[in-house]
């Protein structure tokens, strides 16, 4: 159940990323940093990394790359309890 709800909230984080990258790119209203971090707090940290890859989104800026970061490495050692408690 729980690699359900990661695909399902990663699929949405990185939509979410691709929205916002695209309404950046037209000059329209944006999506703000923190719920983009919360989606990923919430399990869709892969989907935001992703969405900083593919769509090279948020790379610029250091004080959004480092909140991402933490947030991987956070999951990372919450998987890591969780696949060997």
């Amino acid at each position: 159940m729980l690699w359900i709800w990661i695909a399902a909230v990663s699929v949405l984080t990185w939509a979410v990323t691709a929205y916002d990258k695209y309404r950046a790119r037209k000059g329209r209203w944006r999506i703000p940093e923190a719920r983009l971090l919360t989606l990923a707090l919430i399990g869709g940290s892969p989907g935001l990394i992703a969405g900083m890859l593919l769509c090279r989104h948020k790379t610029s800026k250091l004080s959004f790359r480092i909140a991402a970061g933490a947030i991987v490495v956070l999951h990372i050692g919450l998987l890591a309890w969780y696949m060997f408690r």
